[in-house]
């Protein structure tokens, strides 16, 4: 796959590229070629695929002619699991069973210090020096741990700023946080939503907003890419308008973090937290990642503390008094356990190699694929409404490999009709599905035949609304 410029819309570059090779565009071999000159195909082995015959939804041999693997369109919800995953699990079990408690300090990932493995992968794909991210928790118990510190309400500043239809974890945990400071959420909690008739927040409103509420905002925190639409939020800028408010900024990375380009110190970014099991194939409920600006390192106000705040050469000491650690290390509370460390690493290990300067590259182009094929095939005229409405932005500043679909047929009808084919995606109400070809083990003839299966699901449900 040769190198392009993105000042080139996808679309531009997969028809220079058929035209030179004298293939049809929206045919199966085009999709092929793209597949062998990908730099990236081999990643595709390196995980494991549900099968057809697994699944309780594929009714028989719906799948005619297609391999016995599904085509796997999830990642945005849950990653596919590495090959290796299992060995390291089965590895890190082995030193438990053979050094018992001597695999605190001995062993593959010895317990005492397992945590910090992978912080230099991890960092890179945050944008972030290695001292300043962690893997500890999950997402939810993370992002309540950093707005115990960071969000400090007074008697004019005490607003959280979120986006309207944000994920309902971080809607929970914000209004919880409001509660625990004896605030009311319905006003309190401020929520940036999109115009009339619009999907998706535009940039100027989110900035707008902060113009006019800024005095009174505590803490601004967005989902880097919104899970609904798909939707990337322009982060430099939006943390560059709140701190110049006065506002603290910290992001959900959960849609965000190995789908698209993060670049939290270079941005400023007071603190961040993700999950692990979405684009980072961890497993589901596995241990999420937190960061702090190296300018808080020294931040000496009160936080829920345990053992594992201590820095990590006074730890085991066992002193009267915790020696917190500095930056984000003294956010941790409990030890880690090494099986999910396990896990965590096993996907970043292939995130290392395969570098996320060529998944952005392959992703550019995947995902416009997806999006041409959609809407070369499911159009209508003017005065119809169309198959298929994208609602995730045609920009591709402004997401990443997420395109959220939109119907002209049944939601629940469409997506049981794929599943029996043997397409694993997901719908979330009130009326979208989430389509994600992932880059890391998504091929180009995989969207092919989705769009295809698709084409023909459309086609059934038209004889039956007949």
């Amino acid at each position: 796959m040769e190198n392009f410029k993105q000042s080139a819309s996808p679309r531009e570059v997969l028809e220079s590229l058929a035209a030179k090779q004298g293939l049809d565009l929206l045919g199966p071999a085009f999709a092929d070629h793209m597949d062998n000159e990908d730099p990236l195909r081999g990643m595709k082995d390196r995980f494991v695929f549900p099968r057809l015959a697994d699944q309780t939804c594929v009714e028989g041999i719906m799948a005619e002619g297609e391999e016995e693997e599904c085509i796997y369109m999830c990642g945005n919800s849950l990653g596919l699991q590495p090959k290796t995953t299992k060995d390291k699990v089965a590895e890190t079990l082995n030193s438990w069973a053979k050094l018992a408690i001597n695999s605190h300090f001995h062993g593959s990932l010895p317990a005492a210090y397992c945590d910090n493995y992978g912080r230099e992968t991890l960092g890179d794909l945050v944008g972030a020096a290695p001292s300043q991210v962690v893997i500890m928790n999950a997402l939810t118990v993370n992002l309540h741990l950093l707005l115990l510190d960071f969000y400090q309400p007074t008697e004019t500043r005490y607003k959280i700023m979120i986006e309207g239809h944000a994920f309902p974890s971080d809607r929970y945990a914000i209004q919880s946080q409001v509660r625990l400071r004896g605030l009311d959420p319905e006003k309190a909690v401020l929520q940036v939503r999109p115009r009339p008739g619009e999907h998706t927040i535009r940039t100027e409103d989110i900035l707008q907003l902060l113009k006019e509420e800024g005095p009174s905002i505590a803490v601004v925190c967005l989902s880097g890419v919104q899970y609904y639409t798909g939707q990337k939020f322009d982060m430099e800028r939006v943390t560059k308008a709140a701190q110049e408010q006065g506002c603290v900024v910290g992001w959900d990375l959960a849609h965000a973090v190995g789908n698209v380009e993060v670049k939290l110190d270079e941005w400023g970014v007071d603190f961040a937290c993700w999950c692990t099991y979405k684009y980072l194939n961890s497993g589901a409920g596995c241990l999420g990642g937190s960061y702090v600006n190296a300018r808080h390192n020294e931040r000496t106000g009160p936080r829920l503390q345990g053992w594992w705040s201590n820095r990590q050469e006074t730890r085991f000491e066992m002193q009267e008094h915790c020696d917190r650690s500095s930056a984000v290390d003294g956010f941790r509370i409990s030890n880690p356990p090494p099986l999910l460390i396990a896990c965590v690493l096993s996907s970043l290990e292939i995130f290392r190699e395969a570098g996320m300067a060529r998944l952005l590259q392959k992703q550019f182009l995947l995902t416009g694929y997806l999006e041409m094929l959609i809407k070369s095939h499911f159009r209508r005229g003017d005065n119809e409404r169309p198959l298929v409405t994208i609602i995730t932005p045609e920009d591709t500043s402004q997401r990443g490999c997420q395109l959220s679909l939109i119907f002209s047929f049944p939601l629940k009808q469409v997506h049981k009709e794929i599943s029996k084919r043997g397409i694993m995606c997901d719908i979330r109400q009130p009326n979208v599905m989430r389509i994600a070809p992932a880059p890391l083990y998504t091929s180009f003839r995989d969207v092919h035949r989705f769009v295809t299966i698709l084409g023909s699901v459309f086609d059934l449900c038209k004889t039956e609304a007949g």
